[in-house]
Protein backbone atom coordinates (compact mmCIF):
# COMPACT_ATOMS: atom_id res chain seq x y z
CA UNK A 1 0.00 0.00 0.00
CA UNK A 2 1.40 3.38 -0.90
CA UNK A 3 1.47 6.35 0.96
CA UNK A 4 -1.21 7.88 -1.71
CA UNK A 5 -3.50 4.84 -0.88
CA UNK A 6 -2.95 5.21 3.05
CA UNK A 7 -3.85 8.79 3.30
CA UNK A 8 -7.01 8.24 0.64
CA UNK A 9 -8.09 4.99 2.76
CA UNK A 10 -7.50 7.41 5.91
CA UNK A 11 -9.34 10.40 4.39
CA UNK A 12 -12.54 8.43 3.63
CA UNK A 13 -12.39 6.78 7.05
CA UNK A 14 -12.81 10.44 8.14
CA UNK A 15 -15.26 11.28 6.12
CA UNK A 16 -17.25 7.94 6.96
CA UNK A 17 -17.07 9.04 10.70
CA UNK A 18 -18.17 12.55 10.57
CA UNK A 19 -21.24 11.32 8.65
CA UNK A 20 -21.73 8.88 11.54
CA UNK A 21 -21.66 12.04 13.84
CA UNK A 22 -23.87 14.06 12.03
CA UNK A 23 -26.46 11.14 12.02
CA UNK A 24 -26.24 10.44 15.85
CA UNK A 25 -25.65 13.99 17.16
CA UNK A 26 -29.16 14.50 18.12
CA UNK A 27 -29.67 11.71 20.13
CA UNK A 28 -27.32 12.70 22.57
CA UNK A 29 -27.28 15.78 24.90
CA UNK A 30 -23.53 16.19 26.30
CA UNK A 31 -20.42 16.09 24.28
CA UNK A 32 -17.35 14.78 26.72
CA UNK A 33 -13.62 15.40 25.33
CA UNK A 34 -10.60 14.47 26.96
CA UNK A 35 -6.84 14.00 25.55
CA UNK A 36 -7.38 10.92 24.09
CA UNK A 37 -10.93 10.89 22.81
CA UNK A 38 -14.47 12.62 22.28
CA UNK A 39 -17.94 11.18 23.66
CA UNK A 40 -21.68 11.97 23.14
CA UNK A 41 -24.04 11.04 25.88
CA UNK A 42 -27.05 11.19 27.98
CA UNK A 43 -25.76 10.17 31.11
CA UNK A 44 -22.40 10.54 33.11
CA UNK A 45 -20.61 11.18 36.40
CA UNK A 46 -17.49 12.81 37.00
CA UNK A 47 -15.54 12.46 40.41
CA UNK A 48 -12.26 14.48 40.82
CA UNK A 49 -9.63 12.69 42.94
CA UNK A 50 -6.55 14.12 44.98
CA UNK A 51 -3.76 11.48 45.91
CA UNK A 52 -0.80 12.65 47.51
CA UNK A 53 -1.27 16.18 46.03
CA UNK A 54 -1.68 14.94 42.70
CA UNK A 55 -5.56 15.65 40.95
CA UNK A 56 -6.90 13.41 38.82
CA UNK A 57 -10.55 12.77 37.20
CA UNK A 58 -12.51 10.31 36.57
CA UNK A 59 -15.88 10.15 34.71
CA UNK A 60 -18.32 7.65 33.90
CA UNK A 61 -20.43 7.38 31.33
CA UNK A 62 -23.60 5.09 30.12
CA UNK A 63 -24.51 4.51 26.44
CA UNK A 64 -22.05 6.66 24.55
CA UNK A 65 -21.05 7.03 21.13
CA UNK A 66 -16.88 7.33 20.53
CA UNK A 67 -15.16 9.49 18.03
CA UNK A 68 -12.92 6.83 16.90
CA UNK A 69 -11.99 5.42 13.16
CA UNK A 70 -10.37 2.83 14.10
CA UNK A 71 -13.25 0.99 16.74
CA UNK A 72 -15.64 -1.46 14.30
CA UNK A 73 -18.54 -0.38 17.22
CA UNK A 74 -18.59 2.93 18.05
CA UNK A 75 -21.49 3.22 20.16
CA UNK A 76 -20.62 1.78 23.79
CA UNK A 77 -22.61 0.01 26.94
CA UNK A 78 -20.52 1.86 29.80
CA UNK A 79 -16.81 3.69 29.50
CA UNK A 80 -14.34 4.99 32.22
CA UNK A 81 -12.10 7.37 32.06
CA UNK A 82 -9.04 8.11 34.44
CA UNK A 83 -7.18 11.01 33.78
CA UNK A 84 -4.75 14.25 34.90
CA UNK A 85 -5.84 16.02 32.17
CA UNK A 86 -8.32 18.26 31.10
CA UNK A 87 -11.99 17.29 30.56
CA UNK A 88 -13.81 19.39 28.76
CA UNK A 89 -18.15 18.68 29.10
CA UNK A 90 -20.47 20.49 27.47
CA UNK A 91 -24.38 20.33 27.09
CA UNK A 92 -25.77 20.23 23.43
CA UNK A 93 -28.26 23.05 22.70
CA UNK A 94 -31.04 21.12 20.45
CA UNK A 95 -31.99 24.27 18.63
CA UNK A 96 -28.48 24.31 17.27
CA UNK A 97 -28.83 20.81 15.99
CA UNK A 98 -32.04 21.28 13.92
CA UNK A 99 -31.25 21.11 10.56
CA UNK A 100 -33.64 23.84 8.40
CA UNK A 101 -36.67 22.29 6.73
CA UNK A 102 -37.09 22.90 2.78
CA UNK A 103 -39.95 24.55 1.55
CA UNK A 104 -42.20 23.30 -1.29
CA UNK A 105 -39.24 23.90 -4.08
CA UNK A 106 -37.26 22.15 -1.89
CA UNK A 107 -34.67 24.94 -1.34
CA UNK A 108 -33.57 25.69 2.47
Amino acid sequence: MSAEDLEKYETEMELKLYREYRDVVGLFTYVIETERRFYLTNDYEMQVHSVQGEVFFEVSMADAWVWDMYRPARFVKKVRVLTFKDVNIEELNKADLDLPSSDDNGAF
